[in-house]
């Protein structure tokens, strides 16, 4: 068959791995796993942009000149600027693959991370800061629908969790640059930390084209040949490989359907603005949970926790930055125990478990912020509660709410909707995250950095009650099973 306009090459232009010989043991879910983590990679420099502000604005302010306005905007611009590839990675990941968009991301953030480390003042630093989002933004977007569609249903929870373990490594990476960079000259330090950025993507962008393309993308091409390629490779055994191309075949017929059902008034679109009762059930579930994560405030804590620890007593720009490197640390941890228990336990028992962490170890961060505030100042007791406080509510934030919501929201939505809902989904965690990272610094300068919290902990007490009473369990079921759960 000619390959469409706009779809991926063949198998010869990136040739697959070569399958197992007849006979031996299957490795089809570590084919999936390799995969999976390819793709994941590059969500990993969006974290280390993303969090990197953290410390390194503590000497832009001084090298640049920077305002706390403009500190507030340049921190929290990214998950803006990330609006306009997050609202287009569906349409790109649809005509051109999961796979080329993943490297168009690389090369963005490439640029992104090179333009940073050159600029030298605020006009410069937010172009820059835009480049970068560009691809952040496709990388939010089509690593977890790849991973979703390239994983068999016994392991799609592990495997869609690669995405969070790789923001938050990258996260760790950036406060651990920030430490190590911290003692260069003031004017040099900074630039050191984003120009870390600049290689990765090179390497990573190269191993995503040995990469195969999503078996549904492929499917959706009527590619049905390439598509049982790697399902095989993807599968537990041959008949479940089988099992799912029939699923996908009859998945993609029931989306041709519905698209010439819609077509008149606007196709994928059209269905995602004005939904059927069922569409609209997964719809709520993802832009809610993509809403609630982010108005959690944890955002706040990883982008101005140097700035939370001086506000208890931590004096030195070098002490409050060790701190974060903690923060890295705990977080990548509980991401590790989400991932392994998401399969396990559920998705469902992960994130009532986490919002309910949250929102306690949220007010005790509060009431923490509170006593010192009220005393005047603190000292090395007031400290050590407040990094007590904020590593609690990260841990309890990433076994649940930082591993499943992702995995959830890929999972669920139909076939024809996946990657333009997965896009309106990450805006929406995009828009949310923006919101409290630009308005964190006014804020706590309006209710105190204490009252912040407290809000922060009523907001995440109102996302276990949406969680309680509107999201149904997934794990187990197959992505094209998903529609008939949500039928009910």
């Amino acid at each position: 068959m000619a390959q469409p306009a706009g779809g991926c090459a063949d198998a010869t232009e990136a040739p697959l791995l070569p399958s197992p010989a007849a006979g031996a043991a299957p490795r089809r879910n570590g084919f999936a796993f390799l995969c999976a983590t390819l793709a994941s990679m590059t969500t990993m420099l969006h974290g280390y942009n993303q969090t990197l502000m953290s410390g390194a604005q503590l000497f832009m302010r001084e090298d640049v000149g920077l305002s706390d306005a403009e500190v507030e905007v340049l921190a929290g611009s990214m998950n803006v600027f990330m609006l306009a590839s997050i609202l287009g990675a569906g349409w790109v990941a649809d005509r051109l693959g999961r796979r080329r968009t993943l490297v168009l991301a690389n090369a963005f953030l490439m640029a992104g991370a090179l333009a940073m480390s050159l600029g030298s003042t605020y006009p410069a630093l937010m172009a820059a800061r835009f480049v970068t989002s560009l691809g952040a933004g496709f990388s939010r977007v089509v690593a977890p629908v790849y991973n979703a569609e390239i994983s068999p249903a016994s392991t799609r929870g592990v495997l869609s969790s690669l995405v969070d373990i790789f923001i938050n490594v990258g996260m760790l990476l950036s406060y651990v640059s920030n430490y190590a960079f911290a003692s260069l000259p003031v004017h040099l330090g900074w630039r050191v930390m984003f120009a870390m950025g600049v290689i990765p993507p090179v390497f990573i962008a190269a191993g995503v084209f040995f990469m195969p393309e999503s078996p549904r993308w492929l499917a959706m091409r009527g590619r049905h040949g390439d598509a049982r390629a790697v399902l095989v490779r993807t599968s537990d055994t041959p008949a479940e490989a089988d099992l799912r191309l029939a699923e996908i075949k009859q998945a993609v017929a029931d989306a041709e359907a519905q698209q010439q059902a819609v077509s008149h008034g606007g196709g994928v679109w059209t269905e995602l603005l004005r939904p059927s009762p069922s569409v609209r059930r997964i719809l709520t579930c993802v832009l809610g949970l993509q809403f609630f994560v982010q108005a959690s405030g944890v955002d706040a804590i990883l982008l101005y926790s140097p700035l939370v620890f001086k506000a208890v007593g931590v004096a030195s720009n070098s002490a409050a930055i060790g701190a974060t490197v903690a923060i890295g640390a705990v977080k990548t941890c509980f991401i590790l125990v989400g991932m392994l228990l998401t399969d396990r336990v559920g998705r469902r028992p992960l994130l009532l478990a986490s919002t309910a962490g949250v929102a306690v170890t949220t007010a005790s961060l509060a009431l923490t912020l509170r006593l010192v505030a009220a005393a005047g100042g603190g000292g090395a007791a007031s400290a050590a509660a407040c990094l007590a406080s904020v590593l609690a509510v990260v841990a309890t934030y990433s076994v649940g709410y930082g591993s499943v919501v992702n995995t959830y929201s890929a999972e669920i939505l139909p076939l024809r909707l996946r990657a333009q809902g997965s896009g309106l989904g990450v805006a929406v965690n995009r828009l949310t995250c923006g919101v409290v990272g630009m308005t964190f610094i006014s804020l706590a300068g309006g209710i105190s950095m204490a009252g912040c919290f407290f809000l922060y902990a009523g907001v995440t007490t109102a996302a276990f009650v949406f969680v309680y009473a509107r999201l149904p369990e997934t794990r187990g079921r197959s992505l094209e099973d998903m529609g008939v759960l949500f039928d009910k």
